[in-house]
């Protein structure tokens, strides 16, 4: 894979000359790009080579060079649950999904229950804003055969791969539950809350923060048989309640995260590696704690978004994926 900003002309090259891309940009960047196989998402917060940046000119675009067919598809309303159904036999699947979108709410509380969701590598992100715009513009994705955009469904790229090649996704999560933390449940589904149960008693839920001068930079946790999700607070009104980067789901358990210790620092020591083959994406939570604008930390690059997919939706993650060469069996 290459992976690089790339003015609008640059990449209309690409797209023109029949590369198989995902580019990631502003709405009037991606707007610009012409039809072809390739699909889209905004964003105007990215971590690259010289650092991470605020880029509302050009855009991010990582080629997978490795592909030898592709197909964009975009699925609404009902036939969301049917985003596996198109996928090419040896393959994988970019998908792309509007922040605060009701696609987005029904991949994150049902993403799980879709036919066949972990039989191939499922990776993407949520399309963002600048938070400045938050409530103002509404974050799209793009279909790349058509041209078109929606703040509405899924973008799927499903890529077919040579037989010889896998995908392989990898996530880098800091953060797993305090399990000295109160236990805190919600009895309906969604992205704000004004009352939560509170190790089972029915609390305010931003006064409980407030009184208990809880660090927002810190998740809830759920652990779902070993994996920890986290779901990120967005925004804490006293009038209003809470809101979140993704829905928190009924008789789900969770706790607050633990403190990894200096976000910054823990970030950079994490995020190391040989990523230039790499796709990523990273969270605007990590873009912002781990106070990366200006400043160049491992060597994966990508969008900062609003969140990130490994099969299913994340928050406060980085997710890579890489296509490589088969390990061939030594057995006789």
């Amino acid at each position: 894979m290459k992976n690089m900003m790339m003015t609008v002309a640059q990449a209309a090259e690409k797209i023109e000359s029949g590369a198989v891309l995902v580019a990631a940009g502003s709405q009037e960047a991606l707007g610009q790009l012409p039809k072809g196989k390739w699909i889209g998402g905004t964003s105007v917060y990215f971590v690259t080579d010289e650092g991470g940046k605020v880029d509302r000119e050009n855009v991010f675009v990582t080629e997978i060079e490795g592909a030898t067919d592709a197909r964009a598809v975009i699925y609404a309303g009902e036939d969301l649950k049917d985003l596996t159904m198109n996928r090419f036999d040896n393959g994988m699947s970019m998908i792309l999904i509007p922040a605060f979108s009701k696609a987005h709410e029904e991949f994150a509380i049902h993403g799980t229950e879709f036919s066949g969701l972990f039989d191939q590598p499922l990776m993407g992100w949520v399309t963002g804003v600048h938070l400045d715009d938050v409530g103002k513009v509404t974050p799209k994705v793009f279909d790349g055969a058509t041209g078109e955009a929606y703040d509405e469904g899924a973008a799927l790229l499903h890529v077919e791969i040579a037989a010889d090649k896998v995908a392989t996704i990898d996530i880098l999560n800091l953060f797993e539950q305090d399990e000295a933390a109160d236990l805190i449940e919600f009895d309906t589904d969604g992205f704000s809350a004004k009352v939560a149960k509170v190790n089972g008693k029915d609390v305010d839920l931003a006064a409980y923060i407030a009184d208990n001068k809880i660090d927002t930079q810190l998740p809830l946790v759920a652990n779902y048989a070993g994996a920890m999700v986290n779901v990120s607070f967005q925004a804490v009104d006293p009038a209003k309640g809470v809101d979140f980067y993704a829905p928190v789901v009924s008789g789900v358990e969770y706790r607050l995260a633990k403190s990894p210790g200096a976000y910054a620092e823990v970030f950079a020591a994490n995020a190391t590696g040989n990523g230039t083959k790499e796709l990523s994406c990273n969270c605007i939570l990590n873009y912002l704690y781990g106070e990366l604008e200006g400043k160049v930390t491992g060597s994966f690059t990508g969008p900062a978004t609003f969140g990130e997919i490994a099969y299913i939706l994340l928050n406060q993650t980085m997710v890579r994926l890489d296509v490589q060469a088969k390990v061939q069996s030594t057995v006789a």
